[in-house]
């Protein structure tokens, strides 16, 4: 079931985030292809969508950016940064607390799977 960008909207920084922890240094699309690939579907990114709280990470100094050509193209990756580091360790505890809470007000069992 596709996940609607409402659901998302308070969730995308926090992906982002993870994702770059998770993988390294990743360009844009690279990321809303494995975000797709690891929901089989479910999440699907948009540019319209990233861009705008990549930026905003950078600009916070969440993220540093370089760009390296591949194929005699551009392509901007985005990296965390310490204070990125530490941002995510945040994130991820209050997304903890917030989907036990979640669980418990609409009666749902944990997917332990």
């Amino acid at each position: 079931m596709a996940i609607s960008s409402s659901m998302l909207k308070g969730s995308l920084q926090t992906i982002l985030l993870n994702m770059l922890h998770e993988n390294g240094k990743m360009y844009g699309y690279e990321i809303t292809q494995k975000v797709k690939d690891i929901t089989k579907g479910d999440i699907k990114l948009t540019e319209g969508a990233i861009y705008p709280s990549l930026h905003k990470l950078v600009a916070d100094g969440l993220l540093v950016t370089h760009t390296e050509t591949y194929e005699n193209r551009v392509r901007k990756y985005y990296a965390l940064t310490a204070a990125g580091e530490a941002e995510l360790a945040n994130k991820l505890k209050e997304a903890e607390s917030f989907i036990g809470n979640l669980q418990m007000l609409l009666n749902l069992k944990p997917n332990l799977s």
